[in-house]
């Protein structure tokens, strides 16, 4: 069998604890059918505690629910009544607690159940695959691996696969084509080794974190205000992130590194700090029983200091922050290693130590540095993995730096450095590959169909990258291709805002594609889709007095979404993170939009104070009566209203689905890597099949006074009930006036541009508004809505 052979059409997962829950979750965000099973309960109803772990889903933050419904689509199972579920079953991923007697157990009692095609993989994140597989059927081994899913599984891209020395090559090319396209996931093929790879050097860099903490005597406030965002990490840094996994999941990580590595160079550090050890026996645990490391006081966030709490305080020293803002890696390192500032020395020696483990253990615990660096990118957040930092800031130099302080006795082991580290090389990332120390070569990336899917993939530093021809390019925009045949358009704003340049830009790559190519694609190379629209620019006509340019920047988005809409060339929006505002409104004139599945969509003007006057307002009104099944279109409309009004943003992709902001008639995809393939697929269809766009001059009947009138009740029980304040009352107000099509009777029938213009009436007089100017510079400076 090869994995083109293999479909995954239902998967079970065996363990309802949290990660076993949102594994099925993710499952079936990903539209798969999916098994749960967990213990039969004693008494009653033998799917108790199964049904309770599902429910449970809907409590957790952030959702595992890519929409509402997902957690009835589970399907409820325990293993005294339900076995012969698995027969039908392509995956079975086995998720319980990490006890091997229990898996044994469980093995057992499964075997004769589980079909001879089957893959069968487990989720453990510490015990070893090739133990694993000794205590595993014989007829299951050669179709068995481990599947390391990373915490909370619908958001963190990492999934480690790891063999034993039976496993068959199918199943891992199988499982790395269904995780990488059905899930959505970034695959690493790991060496079974303690921890794989993301968590053996993850959890190194966090204890290196804590020895060095200790070392300089530093609060582990200040430690995170260092090794987060400031260093291109994620918010939680090191302490915050410790608190989240669990403290007593990160001790146990510990463990099995104390117990798997008593040989190691750095085993004297792979102890468990005493802080830690009091805190799990204490039962504070972190982020699940609200106090840990860090907890929170009323609105007051305190970290734990010795024995006591304090309010915490994220400082970071005047001489660190002009060294972290510096361009680049060489010139942040250099300055962190020369200077007496003690913050400075701390950043150096946590990234000096983590850069001489990751050389150090290369050989034995990855194929080569793509899959170090690529871990630690997708299972930590980090924006460089370590040997990306290592090599961005000259990689002999750095070495030289390491041996010079492993000669002084600074570093927390005394083991040489690997021979290929000093041989002259400029890094471990090229044209040529990634360096893998186990075969003394470059590695090239796989070649595993799946990944032809992927047209502009994350690079690693140093590596190749094709950028296409430029076809124009402006300070807001550039429009290329692939191939010669479909055009592309990439914005170059900030947060990709749309302003008058941008607009004039997407006019004159409406007309290079009419006029020479089969279609084109608005696709982001960075960054979200779309934030929205240029708030600055349009407070400060208002400000300044030039309505008129106001007018003409509204009216010119207008229209160039229209001619989104009507172009002679098929639109497609490839989507993926946010698509606010004006984002939203540009994706919805396309012809065919393209999202992944973690797309946040929403026309959110409400909250500045305005309402979607780009032609988003317009299509809310069209969508109402072609989304109504039969009959009466007002109860969609009145959802539309809500969520206009109060400035919704969908959870998901599947999501906007249900909000109108995607037809059934555009695709969702799992993985964002793939969103530019698929979308250039469509266009070609599109053009194809001589692709027409719609009949532009229909009219239709709207909801007038009658649906005015509807509106208006809602926003005063809204009011009375203190829900709304006065200014959200005029917002949604004129929100609702052009959803209604205006003042005008029941059933008149309206066209598009009616409603365009009544978007800009009212656009205009918001806009003009105090209350609105002061939602909009609140916004600016502080990135959240005012209600004021």
């Amino acid at each position: 069998m090869t994995n083109t052979l293999f479909k995954v059409r239902r998967v079970a997962v065996l363990g309802a604890g949290v990660m076993g829950a949102q594994i099925a979750a993710h499952l079936v965000n990903s539209g798969i059918e999916t098994v749960l099973f967990e213990l039969a309960a004693k008494e009653g109803n033998k799917n108790l505690l199964v049904n309770q772990a599902i429910a449970q889903l809907k409590k957790l933050k952030p959702s595992p629910l890519g929409f509402s419904a997902v957690n009835k689509l589970i399907i409820p199972a325990n293993y005294d009544q339900h076995l012969e579920l698995l027969q039908d079953c392509d995956l079975v991923i086995e998720a319980i607690a990490e006890r091997i007697d229990w898996k044994k157990d469980l093995y057992d009692k499964i075997e004769n159940h589980i079909s001879p095609q089957a893959i069968m993989a487990s989720n453990t994140s510490g015990l070893a695959i090739g133990e694993l597989a000794t205590v595993l059927p014989e007829s299951l081994r050669d179709r068995f691996c481990g599947i390391h899913f990373f915490n909370p599984p619908r958001y963190m891209n990492l999934v480690e696969l790891i063999p034993h020395t039976g496993t068959a090559a199918w199943v891992l090319d199988a499982l790395e084509t269904f995780s990488t396209t059905l899930l959505g996931k970034g695959v690493v093929r790991a060496e079974d080794t303690p921890n794989f790879i993301a968590n053996r050097i993850g959890m190194f860099s966090m204890l290196a974190t804590m020895h060095h903490t200790k070392g300089f005597n530093l609060g582990f406030d200040t430690v995170d205000a260092l090794t987060g965002p400031a260093i291109g990490r994620p918010k939680s840094a090191t302490y915050r992130t410790a608190d989240v996994v669990g403290l007593d999941t990160m001790a146990h990580t510990i463990n099995t590194l104390t117990n798997a590595l008593p040989n190691d160079p750095w085993a004297k550090h792979y102890q468990r700090p005493d802080w830690l050890d009091q805190l799990v026996q204490q039962g504070s645990l972190g982020q699940k029983t609200r106090q840990g490391i860090f907890r929170k006081q009323g609105k007051v966030i305190e970290v734990l200091d010795g024995h006591k709490y304090r309010p915490a305080d994220y400082q970071i020293s005047a001489e660190v922050k002009t060294i972290l803002k510096l361009r680049d890696w060489n010139e942040k390192l250099t300055a962190l290693r020369a200077s007496e500032d003690k913050q400075a020395k701390f950043l150096w020696a946590v990234l000096r130590d983590l850069f001489h483990y990751c050389a150090y253990h290369l050989e034995k615990i990855a194929n080569s540095a793509r899959e170090i660096d690529e871990a630690i990118r997708w299972g930590y957040g980090w924006k460089q993995g370590p040997f990306e930092i290592w090599q961005a800031a000259g990689w002999q130099q750095v070495c030289d730096w390491i041996n010079a302080d492993m000669d002084l006795g600074k570093t927390m082991a005394n083991a040489p450095l690997p021979d290929w580290v000093s041989d002259g090389r400029e890094g471990v990332h090229g044209i040529q590959g990634s360096w893998s120390a186990a075969r003394g070569e470059y590695s090239s990336r796989s070649q595993l169909p799946v990944y032809q899917r992927q047209l502009q993939p994350p690079r690693l530093l140093g590596e190749a990258i094709e950028h296409g021809e430029t076809i124009a390019e402006t300070d807001a925009s550039r429009l290329w291709t692939l191939d010669g045949k479909v055009a592309i358009l990439s914005f170059k704003t900030k947060m990709n805002t749309v302003n008058n340049q941008l607009v004039a830009d997407i006019n004159n790559a409406i007309d290079t594609a009419e006029a020479g190519y089969q279609g084109l694609i608005i696709w982001q190379t960075k960054g979200p889709f779309c934030a929205g629209a240029d708030l600055f620019g349009m407070s400060m006509m208002v400000k300044e007095g030039k309505l008129d340019q106001l007018e003409a920047m509204i009216d010119g988005f207008q229209q160039v979404n229209m001619r989104l809409k009507y172009a002679m060339v098929p639109t497609v929006a490839a989507v993926r993170g946010l698509a606010l505002g004006g984002g939203a409104e540009i994706l919805m004139h396309c012809a065919r939009v393209v999202a992944a599945h973690e797309s946040y969509i929403g026309l959110v003007e409400a909250g500045v104070g305005l309402l979607p006057a780009g032609g988003g307002t317009k299509e809310m009104v069209l969508r109402s009566q072609i989304n109504t099944q039969a009959g009466d279109s007002s109860a969609l409309l009145q959802q539309y209203f809500e969520q206009l009004a109060m400035g919704k943003v969908t959870a998901s992709a599947h999501e906007a689905r249900q909000f109108g902001y995607l037809r059934t008639t555009d695709l969702v995809v799992m993985n964002a890597e793939e969103i530019l393939h698929i979308a250039h697929q469509q266009v070609t269809a599109m053009a194809e099949s001589a692709y027409r766009p719609p009949l532009r001059h229909i009219q239709l009947p709207v909801a007038g006074r009658t649906g005015l009138a509807n509106f208006q009740a809602a926003l005063v029980n809204m009011q009375a009930g203190n829900f709304i304040s006065a200014h959200d009352y005029v917002v949604s107000e004129r929100i609702g006036t052009v959803l209604a099509g205006g003042e005008i009777d029941a059933g008149t029938a309206v066209s598009e541009d009616w409603l365009l213009q009544l978007e800009q009436q009212h656009f205009y007089a918001l806009a003009q508004m105090p209350k609105t100017l002061e939602r909009i510079a609140f916004m600016l400076k502080n990135g959240k809505p005012l209600r004021n």
